[in-house]
C-alpha cells in the first residue's frame, strides 16, 4: 500500500518541483517515512533530489540519505555544497555520518567537517575516520548510554535522561570507571527496583562482552551472532569505552560482504550493480571471462594432443563435455560449501582431515554416478570396454574435482586471501582442464590405445 502510494506520488512531485511549489511539496512529503523519501529521491534525477533534500527538514532527509544506494547518494551529494551536506551530517549518528563523509573526496570531506557546528560531533567524526571502515572502530557509533560506578541510582537516572537525547535506541547501559574504562553493564530492572541512594557499583553486572576498535568486522559479526547480541561495546587497547556497534550495522556489513562474495564467485572482480555503465560492467566481468577463455584454449590443446585417439574412437569424444561438466559442477559444489563454512566459522580441524572427508564423499558420489553412466554407455553403445573406461574416468575425475574444490579455498583462507575467489570460473576452468586430461589418459590406458 505504501509502495503504491509512493509510486503514484512521483509524477506529482516532479511537477511541483518544476514550478518550485514548496507548499504543495511539503504537504505531500512531510509525513512520509524516511524509507519512502529515499525511494522518491532514487526515482527523480539528481537535481530534483537535491532540491527536495534542501526543502525538507534535515532530521527527515538525513535518514533517507542513508537508505540510498551509494552511487545514487554520491550523485545527489555532488549537487549540494559542503555547508548543506554538513546540515545533514549534524542530524546523523556518528557511524552514519562517517559512512557518508567517507564516500566524499578528501578536499570535500575537510570542507564538510569544517562546516559542522557541533564541536563534539565534529571531533568524533574526525576520530572515527582514522579507523579502517571494515573494523570495529569503523562500524561503531559514539552515541551510547554510560554511567559511572560511583554514581547513585538517582544521579544515574538524571544523567541517563540527558544522554538519551542523543541516542536513537537504548540497547544497553554501560558502566565505566572514572577513567572511562568499561567494567560492566547495568540492568534496567535493577536500576528501577533499587533504592535511589544505592551506588551503581553495588548493582551493576560485571560481565560484559566487548570488542577492540581494531578487531575485523567479520570477528565482530561472529561474536554478536554467537551471543545473540543487539549491541556490543567497543573499547581501545586500554579498555576505555569508545562506542558501540548495533545489530543493524552488522547486518548491513554482512549483506555487503555477501554481495561481494556472490559476485566474486560468479566471476565478477569488482563491486558493481545492474544499472552501472557498460564500461564498468565490462571491467568487472572481463578478467574472469578471459580466464575462462584460457581454460577453454587449454582444454582444446589437450584434446588436440589426443586428436588421433578421438578420431579413431568417436564415442570418447561424445562424452568429453559430460566429463568436463561433471568436474566443474563437483568442484563448484565442494568449494561453495567450504567458502560458506569458512564465512560462518563452521570449518574446524586441519586441511588434511577436511580433504580426507571430501575424498570419501567424492568416492561415494562418484561410484553412484559411474555405475549409472556405465550401464547407460553399455546399453546405448553395446561396448563394455568403452563403458568401463568412461565410467572409471568419471569416478576419478569426481574425486580429483572434489579435492581441488576443497583444497583451494582452504589454502587461500590460510594465506589470508578471500576464499570466495576460488569458486565459480576459477574452479570450473581448472577442473575442466584436469577432468579432460584425466579422462583421456585413463581411456587410453584401459582401451590399450
Amino acid at each position: 500500500m505504501q509502495f503504491q502510494l509512493t509510486s503514484n506520488l512521483i509524477d506529482q512531485i516532479q511537477a511541483h518541483v518544476a514550478v518550485q511549489d514548496e507548499v504543495a511539496l511539503k504537504e505531500l512529503l512531510t509525513d512520509l517515512h524516511h524509507a519512502d523519501i529515499a525511494e522518491i529521491l532514487d526515482e527523480v534525477d539528481a537535481d530534483e533530489a537535491a532540491y527536495l533534500v534542501l526543502l525538507l527538514d534535515s532530521e527527515q532527509t538525513s535518514e533517507a540519505l542513508m537508505e540510498l544506494d551509494e552511487d545514487v547518494r554520491e550523485k545527489l551529494l555532488e549537487n549540494l555544497t559542503p555547508a548543506e551536506i554538513a546540515d545533514e551530517v549534524e542530524e546523523m549518528d556518528t557511524d552514519d555520518a562517517v559512512d557518508m563523509i567517507g564516500e566524499l573526496d578528501d578536499d570535500i570531506q575537510l570542507a564538510v567537517i569544517n562546516q559542522i557546528e557541533d564541536e563534539e560531533h565534529k571531533a568524533d567524526i574526525r576520530e572515527m575516520l582514522q579507523y579502517d571502515e571494515n573494523s570495529a572502530g569503523g562500524l561503531m557509533a559514539k552515541e551510547l548510554i554510560k554511567v559511572k560506578e560511583t554514581w547513585t541510582v538517582a544521579g544515574c537516572v538524571r544523567e541517563m535522561r540527558r544522554q538519551a537525547e542523543e541516542v536513537t535506541r537504548v540497547h544497553s547501559i554501560y558502566v565505566v570507571t572514572k577513567e572511562n574504562e568499561l567494567i560492566g553493564r547495568l540492568s534496567l530492572k535493577d536500576l528501577l527496583t533499587s533504592d535511589t541512594r544505592t551506588k551503581i557499583s553495588e548493582i551493576y553486572i560485571p560481565k560484559v562482552d566487548s570488542v577492540n576498535v581494531n578487531d575485523p568486522a567479520e570477528d565482530v559479526a561472529k561474536v554478536m551472532q554467537k551471543y545473540d547480541l543487539e549491541a556490543i561495546p567497543v573499547v581501545d587497547d586500554n579498555g576505555v569505552l569508545q562506542g558501540r556497534i548495533t545489530i543493524d550495522d552488522i547486518v548491513d556489513f554482512i549483506k555487503e560482504e555477501a554481495e561481494k562474495d556472490y559476485q566474486m564467485a560468479a566471476g565478477i572482480s569488482q563491486d558493481v550493480e545492474a544499472d552501472d555503465s557498460i564500461l564498468q560492467l565490462t571491467r568487472a566481468r572481463l578478467p574472469w571471462l578471459f580466464l575462462g577463455l584460457l581454460g577453454g584454449v587449454g582444454a582444446a590443446a589437450i584434446m588436440g594432443g589426443f586428436e588421433e585417439v578421438l578420431n579413431d574412437h568417436v564415442i570418447l569424444l561424445l562424452f568429453t563435455p559430460l566429463i568436463a561438466a561433471m568436474a566443474g559442477n563437483v568442484g563448484v559444489q565442494s568449494s561453495a560449501i567450504i567458502v560458506q563454512g569458512l564465512a560462518n566459522d563452521d570449518v574446524k580441524g586441519s586441511i588434511g582431515n577436511r580433504l580426507i572427508k571430501e575424498m570419501l564423499l567424492a568416492m561415494l558420489n562418484g561410484a553412484a554416478l559411474a555405475i549409472v553412466l556405465f550401464f547407460y554407455v553399455w546399453i546405448s553403445e553395446s561396448a563394455v570396454d568403452y563403458a568401463t573406461s568412461i565410467s572409471i574416468s568419471l569416478f576419478v575425475v569426481i574425486i580429483v574435482a572434489g579435492i581441488i574444490g576443497t583444497f583451494i579455498p582452504l589454502f587461500l583462507h590460510k594465506r589470508g586471501i578471500d576464499p570466495a575467489i576460488a569458486t565459480g570460473p576459477f574452479i570450473t576452468t581448472s577442473n575442466d582442464i584436469f577432468g579432460i586430461l584425466i579422462y583421456l589418459y585413463i581411456a587410453k590406458l584401459i582401451l590399450g590405445i
